[in-house]
């Protein structure tokens, strides 16, 4: 719901600062004053075009912000979150025009694109008014508001998710079709590099251990003789660094007199002794053990040049094998599925088509019994609003021979017979612009329990209308405010006496100036409003009483 509007420097606006709630508001003023500002405003925040002309003569840039309550529109609370730009439950929409023509747009403060303001503006308000591109024009809205009026949404939703379903698996097998040649060429080299691979075995690190193992068998005569001389070295003689740590200690243990400062150094020497015997023999014993394969050397450095081999023949490190071997596995099972594959998917297609089938037929019947029950109540509606000749009807153009679409299995568009004995034509190409938005507001009272926008916007809907149909209008868009928030642009008192909130519009100008001002009206000011949309410039006592008479009327009738 609209809760805030801010103007800045927009048209003949200097700032205009307006509070909303819900219900019915009416805006009124004298030809000229402005009051197409709130709803241009509106509509430059939601993303329409715009132009340098639309900046106030002196200033800078003019700047719009609008403020929504977002808490119950569980599509704006969605779209905000999947856009990350969601803030607590309230939404901020702003516009900035530049001098130049050239403008920015933000949401909850965030620069974004101007795209952006229309997805996220189409959620949280509907306009209808003269204009050609209303949304009352563009099908995909008929279906919309159908499906919404049907209570089909989630079966609507099911379809398109069946029909997507279809339509992927429909792809996958005319690709498997056409490139069966080339796919059974790549299975075949997939199987043999799999294959290759199976054969080599390689296990997780056997690169690595085999690499040092080749080190070792490689030194196998430097390792012997090294460690047969460093045996000898540490026992084997009188030289040896044991006999010459067993002469040390003799020297010191046969010391003629006690001598305490040395206690530690014979210990030292003595571990020392202890530890070189200990080496030799270990030294002693490897050398004694040693067996060198020597077949095993060539074992080793064949396994690893058939590792390096093929490393080189997948173009990787040979360190990356086993991870190639697992990709090259899991790509050929899923394009090696047996001869059947091709029977496989058209199976699958031909299920996936009966379940569309069986959801686009109920989808159809709901449609169908919906839109005869839109017909009649709409009719009723446009009988109240002095249009009683004007036949509305929801086609639904169904085409059998047509591949099926995600929307269901008919084109839906609102039909419309202005006259007796004429065919039914395209909303667009038939209604006038006053007929339009009579039309509109009479499928707004039917489907608003049902609609997911929550302000709907009426531009003069009066237009060529008054007397007591007037009044029918008044109270058609009073019954909307009850469960919404509507905003209407009106010129007749029968309309403006039942709104719950008034807004005023006025111009005045300085000697080099011209500025347009917006105020909410208390019940003396509407009265007063209502008195000078019934009798105009001169106000007279009776025209005051018929204003007041009406008001009350107005605002007693919906109590």
């Amino acid at each position: 719901m609209l809760t805030q509007l801010t103007v800045s420097n927009y048209a003949i606006a200097e700032r205009v600062e307006l509070q909303f709630s819900g219900g019915m508001t009416a805006l009124t003023g004298e030809t000229g004053a402005g009051k197409s500002i709130v709803l241009d405003a509106l509509g430059l925040v939601m993303g329409g075009r715009a132009d340098a002309g639309a900046v106030r003569h002196g200033a800078k840039r003019a700047d719009i912000t609008a403020m929504f309550d977002v808490s119950r529109i569980p599509a704006a609370i969605s779209w905000l979150q999947n856009h990350q730009l969601d803030d607590d439950t309230d939404c901020i929409l702003r516009r900035a025009i530049s001098r130049d023509g050239r403008s920015r747009a933000y949401i909850n403060g965030q620069p974004c694109p101007l795209n952006n303001l229309k997805e996220l503006g189409g959620l949280l308000m509907d306009v209808h008014s003269q204009h050609e591109h209303q949304s009352l024009l563009q099908k995909d809205n008929h279906r919309k508001l159908l499906d919404e009026f049907a209570g089909v949404d989630d079966l609507a939703s099911q379809t398109r998710t069946a029909w997507k379903a279809w339509h992927n698996t429909r792809q996958k097998l005319s690709e498997r079709q056409q490139n069966a040649d080339e796919n059974e060429a790549k299975v075949q080299l997939l199987r043999y590099q799999v294959e290759e691979l199976d054969r080599l075995a390689l296990r997780s690190g056997e690169q690595l251990e085999l690499e040092q193992e080749q080190e070792q068998l490689s030194h196998t005569e430097d390792v012997m003789l090294r460690s047969q001389q460093a045996a000898e070295l540490c026992t084997e003689n009188d030289t040896s660094a044991a006999g010459l740590l067993k002469q040390a200690l003799t020297q010191l243990e046969q010391m003629p007199v006690a001598m305490p400062a040395l206690t530690d150094t014979l210990q030292m020497l003595t571990e020392a002794h202890i530890q070189v015997t200990e080496a030799g023999d270990n030294l002693r014993r490897f050398v004694d053990d040693y067996e060198a394969d020597p077949h095993r050397l060539g074992e080793v450095e064949e396994r690893l040049s058939v590792i390096y081999q093929l490393a080189r023949k997948h173009r990787i490190p040979s360190e990356d094998l086993t991870e190639r071997h697992q990709r090259l596995r899991e790509e050929l099972t899923a394009l090696d599925d047996g001869e059947g594959s091709v029977e496989q998917l058209e199976t699958e297609l031909e299920n996936q088509r009966a379940e569309y089938q069986t959801l686009a037929n109920r989808l159809s019947d709901n449609r169908q019994k919906a839109g005869a029950e839109l017909d009649q109540r709409i009719a009723a509606e446009l009988a109240q609003l002095s249009m009683p000749a004007v036949q509305f009807i929801t086609h639904l153009n169904r085409n059998e021979t047509a591949s099926p679409g995600p929307n269901g299995q008919e084109d839906i568009e609102f039909l419309v017979s202005a006259n007796p004995g004429q065919p039914a034509r395209p909303l667009a190409k038939v209604a006038s612009g006053g007929e339009l938005s009579r039309i509109s507001l009479a499928i707004q009272v039917v489907v608003a329990q049902t609609s997911t926008t929550p302000t709907l916007v009426f531009d003069e809907v009066d237009v060529g209308i008054g007397g007591g149909t007037a009044e029918v209008v008044g109270r058609l868009l009073r019954s909307l405010g009850d469960d919404g928030q509507v905003l209407c642009v009106t010129h007749l008192p029968q309309v403006a006496a039942q709104c719950h909130q008034h807004l005023f519009v006025s111009k005045f100008t300085t000697a080099d100036s011209t500025f347009s001002k917006i105020e909410a009206l208390d019940d003396t000011g509407r009265i007063g409003e209502v008195a000078r949309m019934l009798g105009g410039v001169d106000m007279t006592d009776q025209t005051l009483a018929h204003a007041r008479e009406m008001f009350v009327k107005g605002q007693a009738t919906h109590h």
